[in-house]
């Protein structure tokens, strides 16, 4: 929301809002005596959100306000959990990855797997909106970021549907939903962050993440061309084989990191996070040496660039680090596994619950930190249940693409917004049809263990 829209805003009035924090402080103050420990710790992070505090702030003073306060631990511990927290092979890929969908989205790559996308399918009825859905998904498959996708992808493909007639709410509420395969297809750093909390194989989650964004590729295609065709939208001239084949050869660079990535680690070449360094060295060649859309004066804003995110996600995870700490000191996930076995909810009423819980969560925090709360306290149930990790995993992704797509904190929104100049309102009722889609997508991924761990068993990665 703009700085204008918030000016707009009615106040609420002093009594009014003492009265809220009253009982706000009432009922977090309930929560921290019934459940002792567990409530006063989520209690104090609660408080802490409420107030406006960051999330991964929140996190770090909620550990440092129980520690020093609430128990014998040296606060020496603390800092020692700082570095060694974070020391971890794995989380090397996130930065890595950052870098490679900087690249890529800056390279080229993006406009070249457009006009391949367009060359197949632009004749169908909403062909421009397919096309922006396919190349979505292909550039899912080599960057591993939601918002990275939707940028690339967004800002080229919006404006050329609004110039071919297409209402613009129509192509933004496509491009929203698309965007979030960013997270779901090959690479992608909520996986990472998974695998990192409950000590997952990294290339398992990779693969298992494409046969389910394929089924939501195919999905969002199917109501976009079932909706253009309704309404009457337009449908491009068909292309020659010939045509298809060109496009085909300026994109097949970009199409490579996909081989690259997957035969890597199938091969044993090398780890995941390794095939993250590979991917952002790749990516950096082809879109200086090869397609010479960036230049080597672009190169040093592209690392800055990359720097900063990965430093903002970086220290997400460390408070996080020192948040997961506090949570085993107390015995907080084991805790939470007892008391939901002890209520015999079974496995399909447990992923109901899990599917609640991420999906009230996406509506106040962003997808890296509900994984990091989230996925320690969840994982031992899970486990319990007799729940595949890679499956649990995938399912947990599956969330955070919903919440990327819905108010009042999803990030594909306001980026979107950005692009299309639409009100975060509108965008709100444009990607309806696709968010509906996306919800039946997340009960055919929880109740369908199969298609996540089928082709990562088959290729002995389980």
């Amino acid at each position: 929301m703009s700085m204008e829209n918030i000016a707009t805003l009615p106040l609420m009035s002093k009594p009014k809002a003492a009265a809220w924090l009253i009982g706000i402080s009432v009922i977090l103050l309930a929560v921290g005596f019934i459940f002792g420990n567990v409530g006063i710790v989520f209690a104090l992070l609660l408080a802490l959100m409420l107030t406006g505090v960051p999330v991964s702030i929140a996190l770090g003073l909620t550990v440092l306000t129980f520690l020093y306060l609430l128990t014998n631990v040296p606060i020496e511990a603390v800092a020692l959990k700082l570095f060694t927290g974070i020391e971890k092979f794995e989380i090397m890929a996130i930065p890595f990855f950052i870098l490679a969908g900087n690249f890529l989205t800056h390279g080229g790559v993006a406009r070249r797997m457009i006009d391949f996308a367009v060359s197949m399918i632009g004749h169908l009825n909403g062909g421009l909106a397919l096309a922006g859905i396919i190349a979505c998904a292909m550039f899912a498959l080599v960057c591993g970021s939601s918002v990275a996708t939707l940028v690339a992808i967004g800002s080229i493909i919006l404006p050329a549907m609004v110039q071919h007639g297409y209402p613009m709410r129509f192509g933004a509420g496509v491009i929203v939903c698309a965007g979030s395969l960013g997270i779901l297809m090959l690479p992608s750093i909520p996986k990472v962050i998974y695998a990192i909390s409950t000590n997952t194989s990294i290339g398992a989650l990779f693969v298992a993440g494409l046969f389910p964004g394929m089924l939501l590729t195919t999905m969002l295609c199917v109501v976009t061309w079932y909706v253009a065709k309704k309404r009457g939208y337009p449908r491009l001239p068909r292309a020659t084989w010939a045509e298809r084949l060109v496009a085909l050869q300026k994109s097949i660079w970009g199409l490579m990191l996909v081989v690259i990535i997957i035969g890597g680690i199938y091969s044993g070449v090398f780890t995941a996070t390794e095939a993250a360094a590979m991917s952002a060295v790749y990516a950096f060649f082809i879109s200086v040496f090869v397609y010479k859309d960036m230049g080597m004066k672009d190169v040093p804003r592209v690392l800055l660039k990359s720097a900063n995110l990965s430093a903002m996600l970086l220290y997400i995870i460390t408070n996080a680090v020192l948040f997961s700490f506090l949570m085993s000191h107390e015995n907080i996930p084991q805790a939470m596994a007892d008391w939901i076995l002890g209520k015999d909810l079974g496995v399909v009423t447990f992923l109901i619950f899990v599917n609640l819980v991420l999906l009230l969560a996406g509506n106040v925090m962003e997808p890296s930190s509900i994984i990091l709360i989230f996925a320690p306290i969840l994982f031992p149930a899970a486990m319990k249940l007799g729940i595949d990790p890679v499956h649990f995993g995938i399912l947990i992704d599956a969330n955070m693409e919903v919440g990327l797509c819905h108010p009042p904190v999803g990030l594909n929104l306001y980026v979107a917004s950005g692009i299309s100049r639409l009100s975060i309102t509108e965008l709100t009722m444009a990607v309806m049809p696709w968010l509906l889609t996306m919800i039946v997508f997340l009960v055919i991924v929880t109740y369908w263990p199969t298609l996540s761990i089928w082709l990562p068993r088959a290729m002995g990665m389980m």
